[in-house]
């Protein structure tokens, strides 16, 4: 219920300690906040996101903390209590807490009560209680399944914080493209030629393509359609790329650990298709609006890319891979069939359909919900 208290609020922190892509989507929730309220904005996220972070526009300071009830480093008692501490001295009018529908947000929202922000505003199943002052009952994914960028979205309006513009935002350095090019050219990139993107790492074991599949699929769309794939890659997936480089042969820029965020976010800008999986450098893509094909591991079904040009190609996560969250599980329960890794014609099918008619493929974002949908009636 809209709450008027949060008119008056111009100091709000917004709590995401999860992965870039989380950061990303829950940008058009952000710009509400700062719209609505003229407020300044202030993310709490980990060291994951907060290279991302540096780059919206609508955000104005980063506090940057691993929490110990997300996957990422390891916080001590004594980073704990000085969190709180620091959370407090900033005085901030408000929190709100983002989370995806299979996390707990208690945790999370101890943090804004322990450095007392007076208004705190989640999703909770269970009853908070004085944790929040603003409870938004969390019915997902039980009774439906939005997308994050929807669930977030909906959050913040239910305190009166609203946004004509609901596309995520990202802020590319165009005066990083002669560096970038340079670097490039130095890995073999001919200029002159046609290029796309191909970014095979993942921050889970569960959402890999397997390589021999990616090097197939490549060695299809150099030979079909005639142009050089750019193998992109943090420091730590470097290996990676150069692997598959050696396998595909020839066409490929091995490009592990040569660029900075920065001048990957603009590198996948200039690029005329991006290709995936579902990790972060897709809701990249769909910040500055650059196609993407996305090879979709059935894990997460509201995280594909938002309001871009895509073509999703879904596959079942192995058995022995599946996540042991009872949330999701529940959720994976309506997928009962088997989907196969897409076939190196399915990729390539899908790099040209985006590539000769992207539009067509724009609103694509609702396709695995829908789906999801679909098998739950069937239950």
């Amino acid at each position: 219920m809209f709450d008027n208290n949060w008119q008056h609020c111009k100091n709000v922190l917004c709590i995401r300690p999860d992965n870039m892509g989380d950061l990303l989507m829950s940008t058009p929730a952000i710009r509400a906040l700062k719209e609505t309220f003229s407020a300044r904005i202030t993310v709490l996220t980990s060291s994951m996101a907060a290279g991302i972070a540096q780059q919206i526009s609508e955000i104005d300071d980063v506090i940057l903390f691993n929490v110990p009830w997300v996957k990422s480093s390891y916080t001590d008692i004594g980073d704990f209590n000085n969190i709180v501490k620091n959370i407090k001295s900033r005085r901030f009018d408000a929190a709100v807490i983002f989370t995806v529908y299979s996390q707990n947000p208690l945790p999370t929202v101890m943090l804004a009560y322990l450095a007392g922000i007076p208004l705190r505003l989640a999703y909770c199943r269970e009853n908070p209680y004085q944790l929040l002052t603003n409870w938004v009952p969390d019915q997902e994914p039980y009774n439906f399944i939005k997308h994050q960028v929807e669930r977030d979205l909906d959050l913040v309006a239910s305190v009166g914080a609203k946004t004509a513009d609901r596309n995520l935002s990202l802020k590319p350095q165009s005066r990083l493209w002669p560096q970038i090019l340079n670097k490039l050219v130095s890995a073999g990139l001919n200029a002159e030629k046609k290029w796309i993107i191909l970014h095979a790492g993942v921050s889970e074991p569960k959402r890999e393509y397997p390589v021999n599949y990616w090097v197939n699929a490549a060695k299809l769309i150099i030979a079909q359609i005639g142009c050089q794939l750019i193998l992109t890659g943090s420091a730590s997936e470097k290996q990676l790329t150069v692997d598959l480089g050696e396998q595909i042969n020839k066409e490929c820029i091995i490009a592990g650990g040569l660029f900075t965020l920065e001048e990957l976010t603009v590198l996948i800008a200039k690029s005329p298709v991006l290709l995936s999986v579902n990790t972060g450098t897709v809701h990249i893509a769909a910040a500055v609006q650059t196609p993407v094909v996305v090879l979709y591991a059935l894990t997460n079904p509201q995280h594909t890319p938002w309001h871009v040009p895509c073509k999703i190609l879904p596959f079942t996560v192995n058995s022995q891979l599946q996540s042991k969250n009872e949330v999701i599980k529940h959720v994976n329960s309506f997928e009962n069939d088997v989907i196969e890794y897409p076939s190196a014609a399915d990729v390539l099918n899908a790099v040209i359909e985006l590539l000769t008619n992207p539009t067509e493929y724009l609103n694509q974002e609702l396709n695995l919900i829908n789906r999801m949908k679909q098998k739950r009636s069937l239950v």
